[in-house]
């Protein structure tokens, strides 16, 4: 039946699939939620927001650093701590194995960037976590770095920030990581007590252990529209009390409803809203207005 095939024109270059599908992603986006495909530069230039949408995709680290903090005022701390493996665990590989993956991957040590900054001219002790990094699980290594930002917002009258993106405590150090719950939940009561500020910030998603500690204590707990926040997961609860739950149980914005978030703030205005919240803390006069709004580029 060959001949009712047309000959490709010469001017035409059909590419095999894997190379389309390559070219594709790394010029397009679709968005998961409403399926507008959107110029990836674009996309990526507005926070990895969708303009139509208004889906929150999931960031690194670092981009949420360059999204708040005050330009070249980052100093990196506890960077080198690294995570050893006292169970020598192993499920389909072994844990050494998961963490060499993991850094490989983003780069880092860990699943948390800790250190000192300033937003809008305030300083601030800082802990950003990345889901990246084995789902921003919290083992030693984290639950370490997390308390020594909160040790150094006490030792230099620093506010202290936090931004969980996490599925909970890290599962191959078992009892030593749910450890570092009660670590941390401690030095909150700790900054409770001498009057230092604590912002927790919740992005995708914010679960389990860690809101079951330091990511539920703040003095003021901020989120990001649609972040799946909760501990227990929806389908574990459904199955254990025998209920539909609604549609948009466990967001934000439902939290927020149930007065446990303070406010839910978009990711292009959470740097205005932590200057306006940090210098009203500080009594400070506030900055001018920024006329343009930040772009990830």
């Amino acid at each position: 039946m060959s001949w009712f095939r047309r000959p490709t024109p010469e001017y035409i270059t059909i590419s095999p699939p894997q190379q389309r599908e390559r070219i594709g992603k790394h010029v397009w986006h679709k968005c998961e939620a409403c399926g507008t495909v959107l110029r990836r530069k674009e996309w990526e230039n507005n926070w990895k927001v969708c303009p139509v949408c208004g889906e929150h995709d999931r960031i690194t680290a670092d981009e949420r650093l360059r999204l708040i903090v005050d330009t070249d005022t980052f100093e990196e701390t506890n960077a080198n701590l690294v995570s050893n493996d006292p169970l020598k665990f192993v499920d389909t590989k072994t844990y050494p194995d998961r963490i060499a993956a993991a850094r490989q991957k983003t780069g880092r040590n860990d699943a948390v960037i800790t250190g000192r900054a300033t937003i809008g001219e305030v300083p601030v002790s800082l802990a950003i976590m990345d889901f990246a990094f084995m789902g921003g699980s919290m083992g030693s290594v984290v639950g370490e770095k997390i308390a020594r930002t909160m040790e150094l917002a006490l030792a230099e009258d620093r506010v202290c920030i936090t931004l969980a993106a996490t599925g909970g405590a890290r599962m191959q150090e078992a009892t030593l990581s749910l450890m570092q719950l009660t670590k941390t939940a401690q030095l909150c009561r700790k900054m409770q007590e001498t009057d230092t500020p604590f912002i927790s910030i919740l992005t995708d998603p914010s679960t389990a252990g860690i809101m079951a500690s330091f990511a539920s204590l703040g003095d003021l707990i901020l989120a990001e529209p649609g972040a799946y926040v909760g501990f227990a997961g929806k389908r574990v609860i459904e199955a254990t009390i025998r209920q539909t739950l609604p549609a948009n149980f466990q967001t934000s914005e439902f939290v927020q409803e149930h007065g446990f978030i303070d406010l839910v703030v978009k990711r292009s205005e959470m740097r205005g809203a932590l200057i306006t919240l940090l210098r009203q803390i500080r009594h400070m006069d506030p900055l001018p207005i920024e006329e343009e709004p930040a772009t990830a580029e």
